[in-house]
């Protein structure tokens, strides 16, 4: 069954008689049909020749009559004449058609052709001049006129067309064409005062590469290394003329690599990046990455890298001035370049460049300050002059202009609105390293008085420590706690200042100062430092009527177990009472604690905590105080705690916005169970102890009076428990 497919080809060796396409056309010709064949005339003598002539001529006219504006046909009538040999008939029907459109190139070069076939070259000469003084700017014309001349081997003639052609200022392939000329016949000389006289029409970098590079192929490389720079002395620093520049820099260094010339190259690089700005030489610096990976040293290629960077970094700033992290970078950029050169021995006058870079940098992002007075869009920003300031004083040693930046950056910050405690505190520390204190404490003064703030005061307290100043520290934190009596770090720091100096009474009054606030921010922090102060200078007394003092007016539940627990451990003897051994040495006695009195304290917690109704407060104190006992006391008093353990249950109440029964998570006590209901406190005991009793045997008897004592109580309990 067939698919329809074409046979395949077994054979495929080649037949016995080969068929040529010359044989199939010549067949094809042979076999054609009479009708389709154009009529054969033969002409016999001179009279039918003139005859047959002066018919074609008459079709000729009459076309030409008819479309006298159509170029084919008189293209037609001439080359005809011409194939008669009626070259003085072909010439006229020609001028006759250029009299018709004297601008048709086609025209002009089929009557050129016409006189070189017929060997006929002056008037083909005649013809090409006439059509390039005609057709000036028609390259074509002049493209063939040259060629004559040069294939007639009058190399003079067509040295003097490309002169007369190139007065036109023709296009770069005409350039060309001339200096190929020239060059065929070795005449380089006449070449290079071709290129100049480019250059003198088109002085475009692509040009000035050109003739540097034919320089250089002539071996002529004065007059290469001659070109080059007078190309770059052609080109101003014009943004339209950077990238010409910047090609012809590129080509420069290129032939020096090639010869060999490596510092030249470099010398060149660095001249043209140095010129150029940095944010228009993307290709110069790939170029001249490129040549140091090749030739240069590690130095050199790091170099040539932060010139990479420097590119970057410009790009970003052009779309954002006031991003001050692409301004960090940068200073950080050109700071290390500054080390890297003193670690290479630079001179002074580099070092001196350097730093004016740096300073450059910073100058132009300081100069970017922040839109508005929101103190969220300085705090970046404020960054650029502390790291200006201490570039001027580490690195360059000019105090002077070190403190005309802080002074710069104070006048500057509104302190009205804000300040920047960091900004007034390194300016008195950079005071204080030059060994001016009084400058620096004035600083902080005003600082403190034109806009006070808890960093500042905290600055120039520690300023003054450092300094061992005490009675000016003293004089700050009076300021500080009457700026802000709130602050109980501020009493906290004071008292420990004062307990360092040993005035103990002083620091006790001003702990008391200090809890006497009754607007404190934290003062639980501020009652735990004052407790623990008493507690090591061994005043048990005194720290015990502070937790009485604190009990009263907090209540909370971590005070009555921090004050169970203080009764309970051991505490340094009085200070009055430390002795010094032989060796200079303080020995410290300890007293050991009252476990009587902590369990009075846990109890006496417990009552109160039960008297506000707190009952997860009760939780948490029975869980501390059964951990306890369980490290310092009996059995019989980890039972005792343990008895007093709340029972979680349920208890059921009536959602007021829905009106359905909720059930809530609760904890029962035990003397709250018997003081309510004694019978359901006996029935949940007797659960409780048979629960107990379960948990050990598998098989436990019933018990009847547990039975009839949940059938007496089974309504109450229900009370409690929600079931």
């Amino acid at each position: 069954m067939q698919d329809g497919r074409a046979p395949r080809i077994k054979n495929c060796a080649p037949a016995a008689f080969q068929v040529t396409a010359e044989q199939l056309l010549r067949d094809a010709q042979e076999r054609q049909e009479s009708q389709f064949r154009s009529p054969r005339q033969r002409v016999e003598d001179v009279e039918e020749l003139h005859e047959y002539r002066g018919r074609k001529r008459e079709e000729f006219e009459k076309r030409i009559r008819q479309t006298g504006g159509n170029i084919k046909e008189w293209l037609q009538y001439g080359n005809w004449e011409a194939s008669q040999n009626e070259f003085p008939r072909a010439r006229s029907v020609f001028e006759r058609a250029l009299d018709v459109d004297p601008r048709d190139v086609k025209l002009w070069l089929s009557y050129t052709d016409m006189e070189l076939k017929s060997r006929n070259v002056q008037h083909a000469r005649n013809l090409f001049d006439r059509a390039v003084t005609l057709l000036p700017r028609v390259d074509q014309l002049w493209y063939r006129y040259a060629y004559l001349e040069e294939l007639l081997q009058n190399i003079p003639g067509a040295r003097q067309v490309f002169e007369r052609w190139m007065q036109w200022e023709p296009d770069d392939k005409a350039w060309q064409a001339y200096i190929k000329f020239e060059q065929r016949y070795e005449e380089h000389d006449r070449a290079s005062a071709i290129y100049e006289s480019w250059v003198a029409v088109r002085p475009e970098s692509r040009v000035w590469v050109k003739w540097g590079k034919f320089e250089e192929e002539r071996g002529n490389l004065t007059k290469a290394r001659e070109v080059f720079q007078t190309a770059l002395g052609c080109f101003r620093d014009e943004e339209e003329q950077i990238e010409n520049a910047q090609a012809v820099f590129s080509a420069f260094a290129k032939m020096e690599a090639r010869q060999k010339e490596y510092e030249r190259a470099r010398v060149i690089y660095n001249f043209a990046l140095s010129r150029l700005p940095r944010s228009k030489s993307n290709a110069l610096y790939a170029a001249y990455t490129q040549f140091e990976k090749e030739h240069g040293t590690r130095v050199t290629l790091e170099a040539t890298v932060l010139g990479k960077r420097h590119i970057q970094y410009e790009e970003e700033l052009s779309r954002d001035s006031r991003n001050y992290d692409v301004w960090f970078n940068y200073a950080r950029l050109e700071e290390g370049a500054l080390q890297d050169l003193r670690g290479e021995n630079a001179t002074a006058e580099e070092e001196e460049q350097a730093y004016g870079r740096v300073r450059e940098v910073y100058e132009r992002a300081i100069a970017q300050a922040p839109p508005g007075n929101e103190k969220r869009y300085w705090r970046r920003y404020i960054f650029l002059w502390l790291n200006y300031a201490l570039f001027e004083e580490i690195e360059t040693k000019h105090y002077a202009r070190a403190r005309e930046v802080y002074q710069t950056a104070l006048k500057l910050v509104p302190h009205k609105q804000f300040t920047f405690a960091k900004l007034w505190i390194l300016f008195a520390r950079f005071e204080v390293r030059r060994m001016d204190l009084g400058a620096a404490r004035k600083i902080l003064g005003t600082g403190i008085g034109m806009c006070p703030k808890q960093a500042l005061f905290k600055g120039y307290i520690q300023l003054e420590i450092d300094l061992r100043e005490f009675d000016r520290v003293r004089t700050l934190y009076g300021r500080y706690i009457e700026y802000d009596p709130t602050n109980s770090s501020a009493w906290i720091k004071f008292a420990q200042l004062e307990s360092q100096l040993g005035d103990y009474a002083r620091a006790r009054a001003i702990f008391e100062l200090g809890i006497s606030q009754s607007t404190l921010s934290m003062p639980e922090l501020l009652w735990k430092k004052y407790i623990d102060f008493e507690v090591e200078e061994g005043e048990r007394e005194r720290a015990r009527a502070l937790y009485e003092r604190l009990v009263v007016l907090s209540g909370h539940v971590k005070v009555w177990i921090s004050y169970a627990l203080f009764e309970a451990e051991s505490m340094p003897a009085p200070r009055s009472t430390w002795e010094e051994d032989e060796d200079g040495e303080t020995e410290v006695k300890m007293v050991e604690g009252n476990v009587d009195f902590a369990r009075r304290v846990f109890d006496r917690g417990y009552k109160d905590l039960k008297s506000k109704s707190l009952k997860r407060e009760r939780m948490a104190l029975l869980l501390v105080w059964k951990k306890f006992e369980e490290e310092r006391g009996t059995p019989a008093d980890v039972a005792e705690v343990e008895d007093m353990m709340p029972v979680p249950c349920v208890t059921r109440r009536v959602d007021e916005e829905t009106g359905q029964f909720v059930e809530d998570d609760d904890m029962l006590f035990k003397d709250e169970e018997r003081q309510s209901n004694p019978t359901s406190s006996k029935f949940l005991q007797a659960a409780r102890e048979w629960k107990n009793a379960k948990k050990s045997d598998d098989v436990l008897p019933p018990r009847p009076e547990l039975a009839v004592e949940a059938d007496a109580s089974s309504d109450v309990a229900s009370s409690h428990t929600g079931d």
